[in-house]
């Protein structure tokens, strides 16, 4: 599997991650999915709709889920994953993370150390959910 997304958009979510810390910042990644290869095409930045320990956790409402699919929908494309950041943490995803996703989605997460985003990681659930596998992450210049 590779996630393939655009220096451009990989750089915004590091700049989103910058813009929350401490906090982790969330979002949906639109775009297309054919065969091993899903595809960007655009970010839909949210806000962490969490009350509580945001510098660990985010959550995005049911109702802010379905307006991201409606848009996505009419733009003729799919929410093919999200995104979210690790405050001080490494860009690999939690139990907490595993425990809330979706097989069949990218999951994409950027590491913000000390408020400077470092390094991006793309993963999937496995089907059984016991476990997230790497993606590949192919950056596309724009």
């Amino acid at each position: 599997m590779r996630l393939v997304i655009t220096s451009d958009d990989l750089k915004a979510i590091g700049r989103h991650g910058e813009a929350t810390y401490p906090e982790e910042c969330c979002g949906f990644l639109i775009g297309r999915a054919a065969g091993e290869t899903t595809t960007v095409e655009r970010l839909l930045p949210v806000d962490n709709e969490r009350q509580d320990s945001r510098h660990n956790r985010f959550v995005i409402n049911p109702e802010t889920v379905l307006a991201a699919h409606k848009e996505a929908r009419a733009a003729g494309a799919d929410v093919v994953g999200y995104y979210h950041s690790h405050p001080d943490h490494p860009s690999r995803p939690s139990d907490f993370d595993r425990e809330h996703a979706w097989p069949g989605l990218s999951y994409l997460i950027v590491s913000v150390q000390q408020g400077r985003a470092a390094d991006a990681r793309s993963w999937r659930l496995t089907d059984d959910r016991d476990r997230f596998d790497e993606e590949i992450l192919e950056k596309e210049a724009v």
